[in-house]
């Protein structure tokens, strides 16, 4: 089978996707991303996938770049002759089913999140949906990745109630992001893994870590991400260096292997305007790891509130302050409950295995024809 998937950047695919990816490919089927190239792209290839590059334009909203968006997935999608089309990312997904229904090719998109479009202004946010209610219009299964986001395109009606499916996020590897001991007997070390973007709460983060630094000095406040992200809520470099230089916030960088980082903290905070499922919520609490998030859609699901970690009011410092002042006051073997709550958790619902078995059993569904394998005994199916 020749499967396609589609998203706006080589990276999302490698580092979100990889699972489904693998799976596909141990199974014999032919694997293409369809996204624009960065340096994940090598490492798609030693996969064994084909990759193709997509022109795109990520961050902009001009009509005029998104018709010609729709057309040349439409091109690609007619020379690549795939059996069925996985997407991901806004853009993938909206103009990605315009083409792939124009051409009768089965197309199953993953809403990982509503993306800035949601967030933003009334006219906006009605252009968005418009599109995505005649996008969608008649695909037989959508994945949503959290059940407020479901009920929100339901409510909406932007789909009908029949379409969804949910997935736990985009998993977690257990063994990869396995717990490790929280380290006593120092200062209490917070730290957020995230992209340099207003929408995940970053000037909320600093402002919090800034009067909470000024009443106490066990406290210490770390940022671990790249700047200068291709969003339109991007904050800049020179904000985080001012941060830098006045003391509140210590810069982590960009790596590849975020283990280390969260092994070192005690707790990790994601104060996100609103999220699908936040995959660094997820690696935390694999590794045993509290967690601090805002009470939205996404980061409500994987943070139970006074168990696997504490929620705070979403865009509001007093609110985050006082939650992060409230884990520093938390006894050691509280902190170590709260963290094995969270491991727990990740081991019931949220293993990546749950993702494959759900994206095989839904490409069976919409390609009968070329059914595949049921799961191996590596997959470990849950309800």
């Amino acid at each position: 089978m020749n499967v396609l998937l589609t998203v706006n950047a080589a990276w999302n695919a490698l580092n979100f996707r990889r699972p489904v990816i693998k799976a596909l490919l141990d199974q014999g089927h032919h694997v293409t991303i369809l996204a624009p190239p960065d340096d994940a792209t090598p490492a798609l290839r030693a996969m064994g996938c084909r990759v193709v590059a997509l022109d795109m334009d990520v961050q902009g909203v001009s009509p005029w770049q998104d018709a010609r968006l729709a057309s040349r997935l439409a091109r690609h999608f007619a020379t690549l002759k795939p059996d069925i089309i996985l997407s991901y990312t806004v853009k993938n997904n909206i103009f990605g089913a315009v083409a792939a229904k124009r051409l009768g090719i089965p197309f199953l998109p993953n809403i990982s999140g509503l993306g800035t479009g949601f967030l933003s202004g009334t006219a906006l946010r009605i252009a968005v949906e418009t599109l995505y209610r005649v996008a969608f219009r008649g695909l037989p299964i959508l994945f949503f990745q959290n059940p407020d986001d479901r009920d929100l395109f339901v409510h909406r009606r932007l789909i009908t109630p029949d379409q969804p499916r949910l997935l736990p996020g985009s998993g977690v590897d257990l063994n990869h992001f396995a717990p490790t001991p929280l380290l006593p007997g120092r200062d209490t070390v917070f730290l957020m893994i995230s992209r340099l973007l207003r929408d995940k709460g970053v000037r909320e983060y600093v402002a919090a870590a800034r009067q909470l630094r000024s009443i106490r000095s066990d406290v210490r406040f770390q940022i671990l991400g790249p700047v200068g992200a291709r969003n339109r809520s991007a904050l800049g470099s020179g904000d985080l260096a001012g941060w830098v230089d006045e003391g509140v916030i210590e810069h982590l960088g960009e790596h590849d292997d975020v283990r280390p980082f969260i092994a070192h903290a005690d707790c990790v905070v994601l104060p996100s305007y609103r999220e699908g499922a936040p995959r660094t919520l997820l690696e935390a609490a694999s590794m045993a790891r509290p967690l601090i998030a805002t009470d939205v859609p996404g980061c409500r699901h994987v943070v139970d509130d006074g168990n696997t970690g504490l929620l705070c009011a979403p865009r509001d410092i007093d609110s985050l302050r006082h939650t992060m002042e409230a884990f520093a006051n938390m006894p050691t073997n509280a902190r170590v409950m709260m963290g094995g709550a969270g491991r727990n958790k990740m081991l019931c619902e949220y293993d990546q295995e749950i993702v494959v078995e759900r994206y095989l059993t839904a490409i069976s569904d919409l390609v009968p024809h070329l059914a595949l394998p049921a799961p191996g005994p590596e997959i470990r199916l849950r309800a």
